[in-house]
Formats: C-alpha cells, sequence, structure tokens
C-alpha cells in the first residue's frame, strides 16, 4: 500500500475531532477551569488517534464531539504514558 493513500482515523465519522493545543491555549483551558494539568481526564499516548496528530505526554488535546442537544461539545484530555 501507498503512503498517499494512508487512511485517516480522523477522517471516519465516528471518531471525534482532537486537536493538540498550544501552550497558550493549554493555559487558558486550565485558568477558565481553574485546574490543573492532573485533574483533567487522560488519554494514552499509544492511543491510535493521539499517535496520529503527534500529540505527546503532558500535550493537552481538544476533543470535539457532535451532540444531539449541544450540535458540538468540547472535551479535554491530557496525554498520559
Amino acid at each position: 500500500m501507498k503512503g498517499s493513500n494512508k487512511f485517516s482515523l480522523l477522517d471516519h465519522n465516528l471518531v471525534p475531532h482532537h486537536q493538540l493545543l498550544s501552550e497558550n491555549e493549554a493555559s487558558q483551558v486550565l485558568k477558565k477551569y481553574n485546574i490543573n494539568k492532573e485533574q483533567l481526564p487522560k488519554i494514552k499516548v499509544k492511543e491510535p488517534v493521539i499517535q496520529e496528530i503527534g500529540g505527546q505526554v503532558s500535550d493537552i488535546v481538544k476533543v470535539i464531539r457532535t451532540s444531539q442537544t449541544a450540535r458540538e461539545a468540547e472535551f479535554y484530555r491530557l496525554v498520559i504514558e
């Protein structure tokens, strides 16, 4: 199989959008919710979607899910080993 035909997990309709936050965006989220990184739900660095977006341990990832009631709902996860 050629590299240009590589399947992307993010293209699948059952996989919500995952986005790595910049340092500034991450600090704004933590300030907004008055929490520290360790209080966020966790996601492992070996998860395929985290590997695909280039996530590293201690990164914060924003997950955007579609919702029937809210249209879009944002969740945040801390990348761990």
